[in-house]
């Protein structure tokens, strides 16, 4: 196999036998993701040719850009919990819990610019005033 299509292989792995419902769909399902190893190989390919970059480097590049992306949307989600939601916040501990950090960590999550952002996207202000403006985060 060429490196590449080992590197769709690894980005696209194979559903395991018993976990496609219903059972009679597994083939159809190790079918998409052969599609999809075909396309993620041709895209590599072609983005490693263009820039002139080893595609191993490239996929690399593409799942930091997605883990910073999926790291705001927590912040962002976080913000809302806290700030926004409803006429109390949701707990620390709760949130904690769910986003895989620590009470503290939560509490430094986000800052003015998550708030900002919420406050543009659903269209109102928070529940009340923050205590502490100058507070960290990101």
């Amino acid at each position: 196999m060429h490196p590449i299509e080992e590197l769709a292989a690894l980005r696209n792995p194979l559903p395991e036998p018993g976990t496609v419902t219903p059972e009679d769909c597994y083939a159809d399902a190790c079918e998409q993701v052969e599609e999809q190893r075909k396309k993620d190989a041709l895209h590599l390919e072609a983005a490693s040719d263009d820039l002139q970059v080893d595609p191993l480097l490239l996929a690399l590049d593409d799942l930091k850009t997605q883990k910073e992306a999926v790291d705001a949307e927590i912040r962002r989600l976080l913000a809302y919990g806290r700030e926004f939601h409803g006429s109390r916040p949701y707990g620390l501990e709760e949130l904690a819990r769910r986003a895989g950090y620590s009470i503290s960590g939560v509490r430094t999550a986000y800052s003015e610019t998550e708030i900002s952002q919420v406050t543009a996207q659903i269209g109102r202000k928070p529940n009340r005033p923050r205590r502490n403006t100058a507070k960290g985060g990101r």
